[in-house]
């Protein structure tokens, strides 16, 4: 195995890993009384902030055309969305669930792009789109209430990223932004995202200022591992072994979310969940490995 297809995989386990760190750190700062907005708030304007630097020292470009700013501001509404609905989830129903059902996204691209964009329909997808779903109602059935939550309300916000998630994949795919940089992409989209989450507090209760050592460490760790260097390692995952190596290794993360849930948070794990979420991660392979052979067909 070369040197480069281990770094790839090395990169891939690192990206998912870090980001299935969020729910942890976004429950934390929540149980500390800090709202939805503020979580986010810190999150992707320390992140963007990050990524900006990091890019600046790269030698990035960051310059794009005027045309493209509604590109963006347009893909960063769907991707605020992801996140605000995410963390209402993890508010409401046990955060492996959670992390779980977003994870289903692929296949809500996969679908989207057979009804609306003109993709071959095949057997394989219709196949995991069926299998995702009896997953996911083994997961719902199972016990995944969250103290104080309302399940009804968590599993509504979990199904909402899937599609917000699936509609920014195909916004990235077939809009003007797939000739902006990645870097600059991802960094605008996280400007604009913090700026809706500052609007969203300012509006309701404020957005306060950190104070104490301990809610730094959450709130540095929600953005640095799990927002920054989540997503450098996957653009570098992505380089080193392609997109569909990248992807199938993203189920590390609904399970680094399910580990740290049930170890930490003391979330129960029943035999229905093993079953839904082994059900929703075939699925989503499923689909991954089908994109990759249709993308060698088309070349």
């Amino acid at each position: 195995m070369r040197n480069t297809t281990i770094k790839g995989f090395l990169y891939a386990a690192l990206s998912s890993s870090t980001f299935g760190l969020a729910p942890f750190f976004s429950i934390s700062l929540l149980i500390a009384g800090f709202s939805s907005f503020e979580v986010l708030t810190y999150r992707w304007g320390i992140a963007s902030l990050i990524l900006a630097i990091a890019g600046i020292i790269l030698g990035e470009q960051f310059r794009i055309s005027r045309k493209d700013w509604q590109t963006v501001f347009i893909l960063s509404l769907f991707r605020a969305t992801t996140s605000f609905s995410l963390v209402i989830a993890y508010q409401n129903i046990a955060s492996g669930v959670a992390s779980t059902i977003h994870f289903m996204y692929p296949l809500a691209v996969a679908v989207t792009m057979m009804l609306f964009f003109k993709e071959k329909k095949s057997f394989s997808i219709l196949f995991a789109v069926f299998i995702s779903l009896i997953g996911a109602t083994l997961l719902s059935t199972g016990e995944i209430d969250f103290e104080g939550g309302d399940t009804t309300t968590g599993l509504v916000a979990a199904a909402i990223s899937i599609f917000s998630y699936g509609g920014y994949i195909i916004g990235v795919r077939k809009s003007r932004a797939v000739n902006i940089p990645s870097t600059a992409l991802t960094c605008y989209v996280m400007g604009f995202g913090t700026l809706f989450y500052i609007i969203g507090g300012c509006l309701t209760d404020g957005i306060r200022l950190a104070t104490d050592s301990h809610t730094w460490l959450n709130i540095l760790g929600l953005a640095i591992p799990a927002t920054a260097v989540s997503n450098i390692s996957l653009v570098k995952a992505i380089k080193h072994v392609g997109p569909t190596l990248t992807s199938i290794f993203g189920a590390l993360e609904p399970l680094t979310a399910i580990v740290i849930g049930c170890c930490v948070f003391k979330e129960s794990f029943t035999w229905s969940s093993t079953i839904g979420i082994a059900l929703i991660v075939t699925a989503v392979i499923i689909v991954i490995t089908r994109e990759n052979s249709m993308g060698k067909v088309r070349k």
